[in-house]
């Protein structure tokens, strides 16, 4: 590990504070945009890289994933559309079957460049000049929500950055807060079962690995309850207005964080 994260003596890992802080605002914004609010998840990967290798960051968040999509599930197992699960599902299969096959070949800033530079002009668009907040709903052609899933599926298993190109998809769609949020939830869920066994060929499943993960489970399922308990109290309008928020805001960072991998800045 780098950082200061933690150093193997013997058996043990020892865990410092600061990556305890890191570690636990990582997992709770993880937690917050499971319980409803995408595109916090995104700023997760760049905290964990700060204290730990991008890779391990993300084999120890995956499992945290897998806990806090129980928690979703159950809390959003009656919200979902049947319809719109049939148009994204194949695209999570196929976005993580290429994730799998090309994940190893193509350069990780370019992944997090490109998904900044979606997230930004889809966001800044909406915000400022289609105004999707205020507009009625629209979008939904089945083409456009399987081709948008499939990104989302390569992006969620290259760096757990699938919600950006999702949300091109399902933020027009204008559905209810809790629809919204179950249908997201239901997407990656089934998206982030099927990352463990290519996880598993790729030997990211480590015993510190899993300590780890463990060690922040209370954290990962009390934050993605708050999520659940903040989108029931939200209005729609403003719910959608944070989302964007939240995702011009993300595409900001991932532009920079892409930038910087690339060696551009």
């Amino acid at each position: 590990m780098r950082g200061g994260a933690g150093a193997k003596v013997g058996d043990e890992v020892n865990v410092d504070w600061a990556f305890a802080a890191v570690s636990a605002v990582a997992v709770t914004l993880m937690g917050l945009s499971k319980g409803g609010f995408a595109g916090l998840s995104v700023l997760s990967m760049p905290l964990m890289a700060l204290v730990l290798p991008p890779t391990q960051a993300a084999a120890i968040m995956l499992p945290i994933l897998l806990l806090q999509d129980v928690v979703s599930v159950v809390a959003y197992r009656r919200d979902w559309d049947a319809r719109l699960l049939a148009i994204i599902l194949p695209g999570a299969v196929v976005g993580t079957g290429l994730g799998y096959l090309f994940a190893a070949r193509i350069h990780p800033g370019a992944v997090t460049l490109t998904v900044g530079l979606i997230a930004f002009l889809f966001a800044g668009r909406s915000l400022f000049f289609t105004k999707i907040v205020e507009g009625p709903p629209r979008g939904g052609h089945p083409a456009a929500g399987l081709f948008w899933a499939s990104v989302g599926g390569f992006t969620s298993f290259v760096s757990h950055s699938g919600s950006p190109p999702l949300q091109v998809f399902l933020l027009p769609l204008r559905l209810p807060p809790r629809l919204y949020a179950g249908v997201n939830t239901m997407y990656f869920a089934f998206a982030n079962v099927m990352k463990v066994l290519p996880y598993f060929l790729l030997g990211q499943f480590s015993t510190d690995n899993l300590s780890i993960s463990a060690s922040l489970a209370p954290v990962a399922v009390l934050s993605a309850l708050l999520g659940v308990w903040l989108v029931r109290r939200v209005s729609g309008e403003r719910f959608y207005t944070i989302i964007l928020w939240l995702t011009l805001g993300v595409g900001v960072k991932l532009i920079w964080d892409g930038a910087r991998g690339l060696g551009w800045v």
